[in-house]
């Protein structure tokens, strides 16, 4: 992912990004928003509309980047559906959680996005550990007592590490060497053996970690077991998840799990336009899917429970009980 704040951080402050923007001054009949840092949310983005002006052939599209100004970016979108000034919000699986429910750090907040409503969710966001081949390092287990780099403080991979640290039960102490590396810093780390792992929450493939993998002889090493199984049993945003054979060159899928990117609306929102949109990317799946290759694995079923915690939109609901999937 591309912005690199989350909502996970208790006690960050945020204030409420209410300013809606005017779609009176866009054309387009359906705007999907996306944060402003998010390259591959509004590359998305740019794919759904793509879609739904082919599928439709009536309805246009734009894809609009939202600053997040003095809140963060996912909030500042979900802060735009909220308000009616755009029908579609592509936003992360915890966001939308902690924004519908009223809790981690927006439970302080007046405002309430009880009128949030899901249409599906996309591509995902694996936490991923890349470790040298040398290190030693196969398995999760396998980083204790090794020279790991966390994240820098607030970004999105620190937060997840740390749930996955307490998770385990382990401490800064439980490494021989804690790096506290930002994503830029840490893959020239790795190279020099200043640290044998680090990790990172992105779509897949990413260049950054392709590069790191090949010029530091490095692999993705699999996240899972019971601890893992119940931290993502106890977050109802994150999921199981893989990265995929072949992507990094490996023969077989890699287990991990993350967040997922969901795109969300209002309850507000007309039923046959959120209607068409379902309707415009499940419908041809298979060439939405070609639109970017952090879509390449979507899955129907999936697509309609993962990450998902706002109640589906009518207009979702009414497109999948008429394809007898709910």
């Amino acid at each position: 992912m591309d912005n690199r704040s989350m909502p996970l951080v208790l006690g960050l402050a945020i204030t409420f990004a209410g300013a809606g923007i005017s779609a009176a001054t866009f054309a387009a009949e359906i705007i999907i928003g996306t944060g402003s840092s998010a390259r591959v949310h509004y590359s998305v983005g740019r794919a759904m509309c793509r879609q739904i002006e082919r599928e439709t052939r009536a309805l246009t599209c734009e894809v609009l980047r939202i600053e997040g100004r003095d809140a963060a970016e996912p909030l500042a979108v979900l802060s735009n559906v909220r308000n009616g000034a755009i029908e579609v919000g592509l936003v992360q699986s915890d966001w939308q959680y902690h924004a519908f429910q009223g809790t981690g750090p927006l439970k302080f907040l007046d405002i309430k996005f009880d009128n949030l409503r899901s249409l599906f969710s996309l591509h995902g966001e694996p936490f991923t550990v890349i470790a040298r081949r040398d290190s030693g390092i196969k398995s999760l287990n396998d980083l204790a007592g090794k020279r790991v780099n966390i994240g820098n403080p607030g970004s999105k991979q620190r937060v997840i590490m740390e749930m996955v640290m307490k998770a385990k039960g382990w401490t800064r102490e439980s490494f021989q060497l804690v790096d506290e590396l930002t994503e830029a810093e840490q893959s020239l780390a790795l190279c020099h053996n200043r640290v044998q792992a680090i990790v990172s929450t992105v779509s897949h493939p990413d260049p950054a970690i392709a590069k790191a993998i090949e010029l530091c002889d490095a692999a993705v090493v699999e996240v899972s077991g019971a601890a893992i199984d119940r931290l993502i049993a106890d977050n109802h945003f994150f999921v199981a998840t893989e990265v995929p054979a072949g992507v990094y060159k490996q023969d077989k899928p890699v287990k991990t799990f993350g967040i997922i990117v969901t795109a969300v609306s209002s309850a507000d929102a007309a039923e046959d336009t959120t209607y068409a949109i379902v309707k415009s990317v499940f419908d041809n799946l298979q060439n939405f899917k070609r639109l970017h290759s952090a879509l390449g694995n979507l899955l129907p079923g999936r697509m309609m429970t993962d990450g998902l915690s706002a109640p589906t939109h009518p207009g979702a609901a009414r497109y999948f009980r008429e394809k007898g999937m709910m």
